[in-house]
């Protein structure tokens, strides 16, 4: 020990008790001997309070993707089916009139007819349903066994989105191979028959989510909130203390984006339900407002919650959600170009796991049994009226993606 050393200890030595409650009265900090971490840390409160606004912002223009690619269901994939099968009708004309100059469907075409399939197919499988049935089987349940079944089937549509769109994909690329490759498949008709069970098994279990969530709003003995609370914690404490990188983190915030939505749609399949059981009066749509509104607000506080400390804990800047931002506007852009090798759909289907079509099938369900449409002019008219806003704003919502996608780009080539 150097005489340095042995003068420091004589100088920290306390000589009696006096000295050591002197020491405890005066004794400060030095901060300013060690700036740097103090800094840092205080760059990290910060960055830690940035969180909510940087997820926000990732998360809007996400769901704007999800919105369109659900309302593409309603919308241009009819339309798009339509004309397909109005082209097909007047080649089988032609053909019949001695033209034999038969028109070969774009795969495109063919894609979209085997979706619009698939969508009339589980249509006719689900519409016999009672849903009534279902209900009062499960509100007969206990609020333990509505909370295991609650997270059963979130595990289960979590599964299903991660490997549908596999399932969608292979019969599309079964439908459309070229004739002089190899083939060794099942065949297109045994890939739709998977796939369209895929889809009816998915439907269902969106169906059961949505009845679950009904009873727990409309229940008397607050079922709602340990339910919630509960499916929360579990996503929290099963994210937050796991190791992520910059690529498993856009993977979850892709995730977060779907499991919004898909919350979203699931509230509102909840509201036309409920309304339709109380006459669709103004104080009971006031009074559900509020409860999905309690839900949306808890999701969303557990989705800032869990951001803030996956990036405080793996170190990871801020600026990622700008590059996952930037991903998402460049694969936008991508899919819209003329020269585009898969649709919007497919794409946000690959990249967020939200498949529409099951859910698409289970609104359609629901609208059909809670709003009734007979054969007068003023209901096909509403109707009409209903599906041209619905295009106004799918088309809306379009032009915003795509112009947003574009100021992304251009602002970041100027940094």
């Amino acid at each position: 020990m150097n005489q340095v050393e042995i003068a420091a200890m004589k100088s920290t030595s306390l000589g009696s008790l006096w000295d050591v409650i002197l020491l405890e009265l005066k004794h400060g900090y030095s901060l300013e001997n060690n700036e740097k971490e103090f800094s840092d840390k205080r760059e990290k409160v910060y960055n830690f309070m940035k969180i909510p606004f940087e997820v926000e912002r990732f998360m809007f223009y996400g769901i704007c993707q999800c919105v369109d690619s659900f309302l593409f269901v309603y919308t241009f994939l009819p339309l798009r089916a339509l004309v397909t099968f109005k082209s097909l009708i007047c080649s089988s004309f032609s053909k019949l009139k001695g033209n034999h100059n038969k028109k070969q469907l774009s795969p495109a075409e063919i894609c979209n007819l085997i979706k619009m399939a698939i969508l009339i197919t589980c249509l006719m499988m689900l519409l016999p349903w009672d849903t009534s049935m279902i209900y009062h089987v499960i509100k007969s349940q206990s609020v333990i066994k509505l909370y295991i079944f609650f997270n059963m089937l979130e595990v289960g549509d979590r599964l299903f989105s991660s490997f549908g769109q596999d399932i969608l994909d292979a019969l599309f690329w079964t439908a459309i191979e070229p004739k002089n490759s190899q083939r060794v498949h099942f065949g297109v008709l045994s890939h739709f028959i998977i796939a369209v069970l895929y889809v009816f098994l998915h439907s269902i279990l969106v169906l059961c989510q949505a009845t679950i969530l009904n009873i727990t709003i409309n229940s008397s003995q607050g079922a709602l909130l340990p339910i919630m609370m509960s499916n929360n914690f579990i996503e929290f404490n099963g994210s937050v203390f796991k190791k992520f990188n910059k690529t498993t983190l856009f993977q979850l915030s892709c995730s977060d984006v779907r499991e919004r939505f898909h919350l979203f749609i699931l509230l509102l399949i909840v509201v036309v339900q409920t309304m339709k059981e109380y006459q669709w009066t103004s104080e009971s749509f006031w009074k559900l407002m509020l409860e999905c509104m309690y839900i949306l607000m808890l999701e969303i506080i557990i989705d800032w919650m869990k951001h803030a400390f996956i990036t405080r804990f793996n170190e990871i800047n801020l600026s990622v959600y700008s590059d996952y931002l930037l991903s998402l506007a460049y694969d936008t852009l991508q899919s819209y170009d003329k020269k585009a090798f898969t649709d919007h759909s497919d794409l946000v289907a690959r990249q967020m796991g939200f498949i529409p079509i099951p859910l698409g099938v289970v609104i359609i369900k629901v609208l059909s049994r809670c709003v009734s449409i007979d054969g007068q002019l003023v209901s096909i008219i509403l109707l009409l009226i209903t599906f041209i806003c619905v295009v106004t704003l799918k088309i809306l919502n379009l032009v915003y993606i795509i112009r947003r996608a574009c100021k992304i780009i251009d602002l970041d080539k100027t940094m």
